[in-house]
């Protein structure tokens, strides 16, 4: 096994909690406003009410079925050498593409609202250098890095979400279901992949998680805790922004940070809202790019994973510019194409494995 070391049941949860929010705090009010307007509350509970049963117990059911191997490994076994090594690969690239996004996001970000002088190409390079240090000390390391700032995130989301209170406005909310459930729906569809779908990731760790009875609960509980964060979010940013400008807006919660005003003293403290979603992005990026270092390592039965760490990030940043080239270009890239493209790889080829797998042991 490449993979040494071992996490336990609650730092699985941590991490799935971390992943969960990673960067759908900062997009994913924005992609449910365009598509349920004021509703964008509603298709957050649809999501949440769906989401955690449906993706935990497909993927909790697909684990049993091989307990001690990856999704990489696994595919080959229930598909046979030569289409599983093509599914792996499509997995591996899956990754790949998913973490260039995290990139892309990073630089888009920094440049619009932080160091706009600064060139984007530095940016991912300071960016990717964690990564790839993340990713060449291992899991281990990275589920324990989570845990120590988990309380940090906690404790900013609470100081960012009280101090929103008085500027909310009740009116924002209504009319309520105004264009009725078929908005709720398209609404709940981004919402449902982006936070719960598209880190199918999860499954190149869960081998390697000590107490494998509490995995499930684990999962099930981190993404309920996650989405109900993410629907307070988005929430807020349609009682505070209103629904047409939270749609408007490409970071509508980084926005909404910059409403904070405690008698004139208290004020821009949107960098609370940065510093949470550097910390959740990070271990969303690092959980990611170590799924494709490690999936390529055991697809070519190399010996350690280590060796393609390097070469594979500098890689990286050079495809993102190549797959993103503008923020307009990647934005219309996440919105029309990305839902279907993640649900392929997160949900319907789970579904075939495990359905296959099944068929196989009767």
């Amino acid at each position: 096994m490449l993979e040494k070391g071992k996490i336990g049941s609650r730092q699985l949860m941590i991490l799935v909690i971390t992943y969960t929010i990673g960067d759908s705090i900062l997009v994913v009010p924005s992609i449910v406003a365009s598509e349920a307007e004021q509703d964008g509350w509603v298709s957050g509970i649809f999501s949440l009410a769906i989401a955690p049963l449906l993706v935990v117990f497909l993927y909790d059911a697909l684990r049993k079925c091989y307990p001690d191997l990856t999704l990489v490994e696994y595919s080959q076994k229930i598909l046979g050498k030569s289409l599983g090594i093509v599914i792996s690969l499509l997995y591996i690239s899956y990754f790949f593409i998913t973490s260039a996004t995290y990139m892309r996001e990073i630089g888009d970000f920094m440049t619009t609202h932080i160091m706009p002088d600064t060139p984007i190409q530095v940016i991912m390079l300071l960016f990717m250098s964690i990564v790839l240090m993340s990713a060449r000390l291992g899991l281990e390391p990275l589920a324990r890095s989570a845990e120590i700032l988990f309380p940090f995130v906690v404790l900013l989301l609470l100081i960012l979400m009280i101090f929103l209170l008085p500027e909310i406005q009740f009116k924002n909310l209504l009319p309520i279901l105004e264009g009725g459930l078929k908005p709720v729906i398209r609404g709940s569809i981004p919402f449902f992949v982006i936070a719960f779908i598209e880190p199918v990731a999860v499954l190149m760790i869960l081998p390697f998680v000590s107490q494998k009875d509490r995995i499930r609960k684990s999962l099930f509980v981190g993404q309920l805790l996650a989405g109900s964060i993410l629907i307070i979010i988005t929430t807020l940013a349609i009682l505070i922004l209103g629904a047409d400008l939270t749609a408007r807006q490409i970071y509508p919660s980084y926005i909404l940070a910059k409403k904070i005003n405690i008698a004139d003293f208290f004020t821009r403290v949107e960098a609370m809202l940065a510093i949470i979603w550097f910390i959740t992005i990070f271990i969303r990026f690092s959980l990611f790019f170590y799924a494709a270092v490690l999936g390529l390592a055991q697809t070519l039965k190399l010996q350690d994973y280590r060796h393609l760490v390097f070469p594979f990030g500098m890689i990286l940043i050079v495809f993102t510019m190549i797959m993103a080239p503008n923020t307009v270009y990647y934005n219309t890239f996440i919105s029309d194409i990305w839902p279907f493209y993640a649900s392929t790889f997160g949900f319907l080829l789970p579904l075939l494995l495990l359905t296959i797998a099944k068929v196989k042991r009767k």
